[in-house]
């Protein structure tokens, strides 16, 4: 990566932007190259946080100032981060706060409403994969008209990596770096869930995650202190490492492959034996299917390409609420959501597969690191 930051090229689908540097110049090219995109989602996230949130704009900027503050002090540099955002887009610092806080701003809502179910993950162990590499990825499934983005980034200690973001927020939540790791993600609930306690947003955590250099270390990212909202993290790491991590606000549970195959959607897999409880949500038989289908069609009989992988996460089985993510009309009104980007990722050789959209209405985009896990 030479020349600083850029505008790598206008790629078919998501535009891939190459960033270097300290956090504030990161997020000031960020905001910059992106900024069309980032004001469009400024504009659906504040519709959405009082469409399915019931939040006003006003109620939205007063449980940003507190929280946003506390994040200053906890991740400086992630704030630096998202400043540079602001600065090179143009938007109020504020208003790229509440995008980068919209997990627990949104999240914490559903506690009291449906949760909209939607992201089916997996990872392949080598020994499933034809190519005998670790194979990692997921559809994430959200608002339609939500506006993404991929960071090529070169980091100041050398680590180089490739993430998928929603523009304005700093960081990736889906990726891989050079160092062999990758991170992919689900939204869980719990009843317990609270925005309010003001803990290390979600954001922060999986740009601290993909930081890391050894699976340990990123997992401590998420277990060294108490979580707000819930999550579930799947960070894996070559040679052949997998860990799944549901995390709600003050319990934990590990979750290894299976026969070489990982697979999790957005529920928990016993949330009682954590001494949880999720809040009702007529959806959740959604999000058993697509969990246990991905698992399904992962377990091939003989190791499976990257090419058959990406096929199956076009899979409509049980269609509109599939692997492949469509809207469904009975839900109707503003609760629409559909797969956003489908995303495979080898973390053994650096490369990435990605879609901008669901992946059955288009092709996948080919990237890769310039260098690949040692």
């Amino acid at each position: 990566m030479a020349g600083g930051s850029r505008l790598a090229y206008d790629c078919p689908m998501l535009p891939v932007i190459q960033l270097e540097g300290p956090p504030q110049a990161q997020g000031l090219a960020h905001g910059r190259l992106l900024a069309e995109r980032i004001a469009r989602n400024v504009e659906t996230y504040f519709r959405r946080f009082h469409d399915e949130g019931g939040l006003t704009r006003e109620q939205v900027l007063a449980r940003v100032t507190p929280y946003w503050d506390a994040v200053a002090k906890q991740s400086p540099d992630y704030v630096a981060g998202a400043r540079g955002i602001a600065e090179g887009s143009g938007i109020p610092e504020l208003e790229i706060a509440a995008l980068n806080l919209r997990y627990e701003l949104l999240y914490h809502q559903f506690t009291a409403m449906a949760m909209p179910d939607g992201c089916t993950l997996f990872a392949l162990l080598p020994e499933r994969s034809a190519s005998g590499h670790l194979l990692i990825g997921q559809n994430w499934d959200w608002i339609p008209e939500v506006q993404g983005a991929v960071l090529h980034i070169r980091q100041p200690d050398g680590l180089e990596q490739l993430c998928f973001t929603e523009a304005g927020i700093f960081g990736g939540k889906i990726g891989l770096s050079s160092a062999g790791l990758g991170l992919a993600i689900n939204g869980l609930t719990s009843t317990a869930d609270d925005w309010s306690r003001l803990r290390r947003p979600f954001h922060v955590r999986c740009w601290e995650i993909l930081a890391q250099r050894e699976l340990d270390a990123a997992a401590r990212v998420i277990t060294d202190e108490p979580r707000g909202c819930s999550t579930h993290y799947l960070i894996a790491q070559t040679p052949d490492r997998v860990a799944g991590l549901e995390a709600a606000p003050w319990a934990l549970n590990w979750i290894g492959a299976e026969n070489g195959v990982y697979s999790h959607a957005n529920h928990f897999v016993d949330p009682a034996g954590l001494g949880i409880a999720e809040p009702p949500s007529p959806f959740r038989k959604w999000s058993v299917h697509r969990a246990a289908r991905c698992r399904q069609v992962m377990l091939s009989d003989t190791p499976l390409t990257e090419r058959q992988v990406l096929e199956r996460l076009r899979d409509h089985v049980g269609h509109p609420n599939s692997i492949c993510r469509h809207p469904d009309p009975e839900r109707g009104g503003s609760h629409t959501y559909q797969t956003v980007t489908s995303v495979l990722m080898d973390l053994t050789a650096g490369e990435m597969w990605i879609s901008d959209g669901p992946p059955c209405l288009g092709s996948y985009q080919h990237l890769r690191l310039e260098r690949a896990a040692a």
